[in-house]
C-alpha cells in the first residue's frame, strides 16, 4: 500500500511539474512582450532592462494608422460575430431539430473551415472573390472572418441544444405557445450562455486573425497585420510591443469570460442532472 501511494505521489507531481513547463512555454513569450513594451532602448533588447519608461504608450497611441487598423479591426470583428451568431444558431438548430439525407455530411461540412488550415481558407476565398469580381473591401473581410467563426456558435448552440430536453419545447407547444413565444420563452434562455459563449470566442477569433484576413483584406490593414508589417521596422519594436499588449487584452477579456460562461453552464447541467 506504500508502494502505491508513493508511486502515485511521484506521478502527482510529475504531472504537476509537466503542467507548470507548459505554461511556461506557451506564457513566457507574453510576458517578454509585456517587459519590452517599457524598455526605454529601441533597438536593442538586454535583459535586465536598462531602464523604464511609459513613454512607448503614448507614442503608440499618438499614431494615426494604429488607430485605423485597431478600430478597422473591432468592427470586422462585431459584424463577423453578429453575423456567426445568427447563421451559426439556425445552423445548429436544423442540425438538430431535423432528420435529413446527409445530416452527417451537412455538419461535417460546416466544421471543416476551422478544421482547414488558415491558407486553404484564405486562397479558396480570394480565388472565389476574384472569380466573381467581387472587389476587396470591409465586407470581404467579414465574409471570410464569418467563415470560421460560424463553426465556434454552431458548436456552442450545438451542444447545449443536445442537452436540452426536447419535451420542454413540445409542453410549451401543447400549452398553446406559438413557434416566436416558444423560441422567446424556452430555447433562448436554454441557449443564451452558450451564444453569448460563442459569440465571444468568435470575437476574439476574428480580432486577432491575420492569415485570411491577408487573403481578403486588399488594401485595408487590420491590427494584426499591422503588427505583422512594423516587424522589419527595428526603430518601432517597441511601440509594436504596445500594440500587441493591445491585442492580448482585448482578446483575453472575451475569451475568460467565454471560458467561465461555459464551465458555469456545464456546472449547472450536472447539478440538474444529478
Amino acid at each position: 500500500m506504500r508502494s502505491k501511494s508513493y508511486s502515485g505521489a511521484q506521478a502527482s507531481w510529475g504531472l504537476k511539474i509537466a503542467a507548470f513547463l507548459t505554461l511556461l512555454f506557451l506564457h513566457v513569450p507574453i510576458w517578454i512582450i509585456f517587459l519590452y513594451s517599457f524598455t526605454p532602448d529601441e533597438t536593442t533588447y538586454t535583459f535586465p532592462l536598462p531602464g523604464f519608461t511609459t513613454r512607448w504608450f503614448g507614442v503608440a497611441l499618438g499614431r494615426s494608422d494604429l488607430w485605423s487598423a485597431l478600430t478597422l479591426s473591432l468592427r470586422v470583428a462585431a459584424v463577423a460575430t453578429l453575423a456567426a451568431l445568427v447563421l451559426g444558431t439556425l445552423a445548429a438548430a436544423a442540425v438538430y431539430r431535423s432528420n435529413f439525407f446527409g445530416k452527417e455530411s451537412v455538419s461535417f461540412l460546416l466544421v471543416l473551415p476551422i478544421a482547414l488550415p488558415g491558407i486553404v481558407t484564405g486562397i479558396a476565398l480570394r480565388t472565389a472573390i476574384g472569380g466573381l469580381e467581387i472587389p476587396f473591401s470591409f465586407w470581404t473581410i467579414v465574409i471570410g472572418h464569418a467563415t470560421f467563426c460560424v463553426v465556434v456558435v454552431y458548436n456552442n448552440v450545438l451542444a447545449r441544444f443536445r442537452r436540452t430536453s426536447g419535451s420542454l419545447v413540445e409542453a410549451s407547444m401543447d400549452l398553446g405557445a406559438n413557434a416566436f413565444q416558444t423560441f422567446r420563452y424556452v430555447i433562448f434562455p436554454n441557449i443564451a450562455t452558450a451564444l453569448l459563449a460563442g459569440g465571444m470566442l468568435a470575437f476574439a477569433l476574428s480580432f486577432d486573425e491575420v492569415i485570411v484576413t491577408t487573403f481578403t483584406s486588399g488594401q485595408q490593414t487590420t491590427l494584426p497585420i499591422w503588427i505583422f508589417s512594423q516587424l522589419t521596422r527595428p526603430r518601432d519594436r517597441p511601440v509594436t510591443n504596445v500594440a500587441a499588449l493591445i491585442v492580448i487584452l482585448i482578446t483575453f477579456v472575451p475569451i475568460f469570460l467565454a471560458q467561465r460562461l461555459t464551465a458555469e453552464s456545464s456546472e449547472t447541467g450536472e447539478s440538474k442532472s444529478g
